[in-house]
């Protein structure tokens, strides 16, 4: 389902690819997202940045990262590397983006302004020094009020956040029935033709 269609979703361009993939999502975690939308207080709005990712991007950003973190630390072993890289980049085998059933968002105010939330979206352990682990304790008062207002309305809705970036949530795919205790997953890996 593209979220443009819809239109009750607020879109950002910021991951847009040419084909469109990135506001792509399965209909049951848009549902999700719909309702998470109407548990916001007022004047707040889900705003999604990235939905589907095909699953040759996935690998170029998997691999991108290894190689940034190989380059940083050369005398990381093989394992080390693969866990470091991990922790950011989902490896393309298990990537919950492929499956369609994970979103990356935020939220903004009555005027479409980002709030804070402690950092952009997407960046990088190393580069926020950590505050981009959802439980961070290293952001303000405020940035930490914003986290627990998209806490509460996405877990209220169902959805389960992965917890080394706070702007990442799913529902259906394989974290979410690891983290849910589902029997399995809703969702795997799928080409959007």
């Amino acid at each position: 389902m593209d979220v443009r269609r819809d239109g009750r979703l607020r879109v950002d361009d910021r991951k847009r690819d040419p084909a469109g993939a990135f506001a792509h999502l399965r209909q049951g975690l848009l549902n999700r997202l719909l309702e998470a939308q109407t548990l916001l207080p007022d004047g707040l709005r889900l705003l999604f940045v990235e939905g589907y990712r095909p699953l040759a991007l996935q690998r170029r950003y998997f691999d991108d990262y290894a190689a940034q973190l190989r380059t940083d630390h050369p005398a990381w072993s093989t394992g080390q590397l693969r866990s470091a890289t991990s922790r950011f980049v989902s490896p393309p085998e298990i990537a919950p983006h492929s499956a369609g059933g994970a979103v990356d968002l935020t939220l903004i105010d009555a005027d479409g302004r980002e709030l804070d939330l402690g950092t952009r979206v997407n960046a990088s352990p190393e580069e926020s020094s950590g505050a981009c682990y959802t439980l961070a304790d290293n952001i303000s008062g405020e940035a930490r009020d914003h986290r627990n207002i998209l806490d509460s309305a996405l877990t209220a809705a169902g959805l389960v956040n992965y917890p080394t970036e706070w702007w990442h949530w799913s529902y259906g795919d394989r974290y979410w029935a690891l983290t849910a205790g589902a029997q399995a997953a809703l969702y795997g890996p799928v080409d959007l033709i």
